[in-house]
């Protein structure tokens, strides 16, 4: 204990709790999606931002200053390329890749396989955890650009439908998104040819405000979600 530096241990603390900070922030600023569907770019990005945030940590000698500055290069990078992505299909291309087919009618692609550094031991395990113990159940298998693979069985081998069960059930079409956090969508109510009017005499004009999301089928059913600010739940008004 006599050895114990508390000064030390207190910088520590603070530099920890400013690393954490900083990680925070970007990661907020970065999404979810930086959490639950990593690419390869964004892989990199994280493991980069959490050294930094380490070294920050540990390493007394550097300034505190200069960690969390590269922590938010590489975070507003990640950001900046995250917007390029989303409006030009090349650089989501080169930046985010493309999925690749494993398994194609059926029969496993080598090729496939070799490009995304799988064996077919690797492919079989992927198999069972979606549940697909017998791969000649298996149609077609790609594997997408954050690592899940993706699996369309076999015809026989899909599940019972409806319309396998000659049961009929009329089919609802598309929905119109009509309200979207209390604010009427009038361009998507002229697409579907009703008016403000019309809406407002199916809903009442004090509930817009509470109304996260309403949506209309092509038979004219309007379902109404609330928020968490007034009403609850969901309503369905024909």
């Amino acid at each position: 204990m006599q050895n114990i530096n508390f000064e030390e241990l207190l910088t520590v603390t603070y530099r920890s709790l400013l690393s954490l900070s900083a990680l925070f922030l970007v990661t907020k600023m970065l999404g979810k999606k930086q959490v639950s569907q990593l690419s390869l770019f964004d892989y990199v990005i994280g493991i980069s931002i959490g050294n930094f945030a380490a070294e920050m940590t540990i390493n007394l000698e550097s300034q505190t200053a200069n960690g969390i500055l590269a922590v938010f290069i590489f975070g507003l990078v990640a950001y900046l390329i995250s917007i390029l992505t989303m409006k030009s299909i090349h650089l989501r291309r080169f930046f985010m890749s493309t999925p690749t087919i494993l398994i194609d009618k059926g029969e496993i692609l080598m090729e496939g396989l070799k490009k995304v550094k799988f064996d077919v031991n690797d492919l079989l395990e992927v198999c069972r955890i979606k549940g697909y113990f017998d791969i000649n159940e298996i149609e077609y298998a790609l594997m997408e650009a954050n690592g899940e693979v993706s699996f369309i069985p076999k015809e026989k081998n899909r599940t019972v439908t409806l319309d396998d069960m000659k049961i009929t059930k009329k089919q609802k079409g598309l929905y119109a998104n009509i309200v979207i956090d209390g604010k009427i969508m009038k361009k998507n109510l002229q697409k579907i040819g009703k008016t403000e009017e019309w809406l407002l005499s199916k809903i009442k004009k004090s509930d817009l405000p509470n109304i996260l999301l309403a949506t209309m089928d092509n038979e004219g059913n309007i379902e109404l979600h609330y928020n968490n600010k007034g009403r609850k739940g969901k309503e369905i008004l024909e």
